[in-house]
């Protein structure tokens, strides 16, 4: 909205062409997005509080969790309206990939906080909605998004994404392109969600992830950029980068309350929310596989609890590790609750980094 009101006065004063500038933006979504979370966090949670709401903890958790019954949870309802605020207030509201986004962003998060009401409520044994209604949820989002993306990107690359290492390479899915988008949405929700089990680990592991995409959304948006680095550029993508932004400053706010020991826990409404967000962004700046790498973190966190599913069943009854996710592994090796979490921080932003360097090795 402020592009739209103040960049149209530079003719004006030359102070106003800093509106035009996705950089400037960028930064201000992201103070914004913090500042409302700071601000309207500790009024959900003594909403909640005062409600007598509060969080089950999973039978399969670790003995220590016991005390953590009763937090206030659903608190990631808070930081995803702080991101569609933010967005809406320093982007361009005539961006299709901005709405894409968004409205990704928020359907997710709609459902995630159903998914908690319904394990609130004690729905399904207390784990909230069954497999097969996730699943269909997810195949609705990915035909919008398919249908976004027939409207948003030109002949020719609507089926493709890029590959990484290789310039100019790219894999068409064709008629499969559908179930690779709702792969990519699974895997991401599905592993944020299970990296979600200790104060603080989901939301902090996860911004390193998004600043990956910022850096990328913002090349991919420039044509010099982009074409140095070989990525595809797309006309208006770099507006993504507003969107990634305010997604890190409310993260960082939800941070202020979620650090051990947490206040609030941000649910599935939250976490349902982050691997949507990610999924999408990588979708619409066709670097998918390069989610993989920046956000290996969850990819560890999720691939822990499939070998100790497929081990478990396939031994009769062993364990590879302790308790799955792999955190939990760590806690039940006596590692502090808070080392654990700083440590996951610091591999995530490894990956990062990692993920960052692949962008110059084409």
């Amino acid at each position: 909205m402020f592009y739209h009101i103040f960049y149209p006065l530079a003719k004006y004063s030359i102070i106003f062409n800093l509106f035009r500038y996705i950089t400037f933006r960028t930064m201000y979504a992201s103070v914004t997005s913090f500042v409302l979370t700071v601000i309207f966090l500790p009024i959900f949670i003594n909403k909640i509080r005062s409600a007598g709401i509060g969080e089950k903890i999973n039978e399969y958790a670790p003995e220590t969790h016991r005390r953590k019954e009763g937090t206030p949870t659903g608190g990631g309802i808070v930081f995803v309206l702080s991101v569609v605020i933010a967005t809406l207030l320093w982007a361009n509201l005539k961006n299709l990939y901005i709405y894409t986004a968004l409205i990704v962003t928020v359907y997710l998060a709609i459902f995630g906080l159903v998914d908690d009401l319904a394990k609130l409520k004690g729905v399904g044994s207390r784990r909230g909605l069954s497999a097969w209604a996730k699943i269909a949820g997810h195949v609705v989002l990915s035909l919008f998004v398919l249908f976004m993306i027939y409207r948003i990107f030109p002949d020719g690359i609507r089926t493709k994404t890029q590959f990484l290492f290789f310039k100019n390479f790219l894999i068409d899915f064709k008629i499969f392109y559908l179930l690779f988008v709702l792969f990519v949405f699974i895997g991401a929700t599905n592993s944020v969600n299970l990296t979600d089990g200790l104060d603080g680990l989901a939301a902090g592991a996860s911004i390193p992830t998004f600043g990956v995409f910022l850096v990328v959304a913002y090349i991919t948006g420039n044509k010099i950029l982009s074409s140095y680095l070989h990525l595809l550029y797309f006309k208006g993508a770099g507006e993504l980068s507003i969107f990634v932004g305010a997604f890190m400053g409310a993260l960082l706010g939800f941070l202020w309350f979620n650090a051990h020991p947490a206040d609030v826990f941000m649910g599935d409404t939250g976490s349902q929310a982050i691997g949507g967000a990610l999924g999408i962004v990588s979708i619409l700046t066709k670097q998918e596989f390069l989610l993989a790498i920046a956000g290996f973190l969850f990819v560890i966190e999720a691939l822990s609890v499939i070998i100790q599913v497929l081990y478990f069943r396939f031994t009769g009854g062993k364990r590879v590790f302790l308790r799955s996710p792999i955190h939990h592994h760590f806690e039940l090796l006596g590692w502090n609750e808070n080392k654990i979490v700083v440590r996951f921080w610091i591999i995530s932003a490894i990956f990062a980094v990692i993920a960052i360097s692949t962008l110059k090795i084409r």
